[in-house]
This record gives C-alpha cells, sequence and structure tokens, in this order.
C-alpha cells in the first residue's frame, strides 16, 4: 500500500521503512491480542492505532486494499474518506483532500 520497504521480517516483528528515509513503522505479533471494535465503544477493545493515509482515488485506492485483505467498514463517518479494517480488524483510513 505505502511502496516502503521490508527491513526487519522475523517471526513476531516486521518493520516497513520509507525508501526516502525517515521514518519506519513496526509492526510486533501479540499472542493475546483481541479485535478492536469499530467504531468503538466503552465495552470492548478499541484501536490501539489509526492510520490514516492521503490517496489520490478513493475508489482505486479502496479496489488496491480489498484485493490485499482489507475490508471496507459497515460505519463510515465522512465523505471525503473510507475506513477499511486490515485483515485481522486494524481500522484505516484512506482520505483525499478536499
Amino acid at each position: 500500500m505505502l511502496g516502503w520497504q521490508v527491513r526487519t521480517d522475523e517471526p513476531t516483528w516486521v518493520t516497513l521503512a520509507n525508501p526516502d528515509g525517515g521514518i519506519a513503522i513496526s509492526f510486533q505479533l501479540e499472542d493475546d491480542f483481541i479485535r478492536p471494535t469499530w467504531p468503538a465503544d466503552s465495552q470492548h477493545q478499541q484501536m490501539m492505532l489509526h492510520l490514516d493515509i492521503k490517496v489520490d482515488d478513493l475508489d482505486e485506492a479502496g479496489k488496491h486494499e480489498v484485493s490485499t485483505g482489507a475490508v471496507l467498514a459497515d460505519f463510515q463517518p465522512q465523505d471525503d474518506g473510507r475506513v477499511y479494517r486490515d485483515p485481522v480488524g486494524h481500522p484505516f483510513g484512506l482520505f483525499v483532500d478536499g
């Protein structure tokens, strides 16, 4: 989705690095993971992180995300963005400027 490079790929840890330098994102396996609820409520596991990613075309970006295993969330809070859930349930957003 981001076009970033896999810097570390271990059984319980993956790091993605921006090829232009700067920040990286790491993901760690959690054996006691509980799928978050979206939208959040006080009775269930809430999201631990929410990435919002700027795209040029919501429909095309959404098709790409679905092809890689994401699911469009039932609840959509705004017109200029879309919330998807990754294969294990983490919500993330795609948005366009304007």
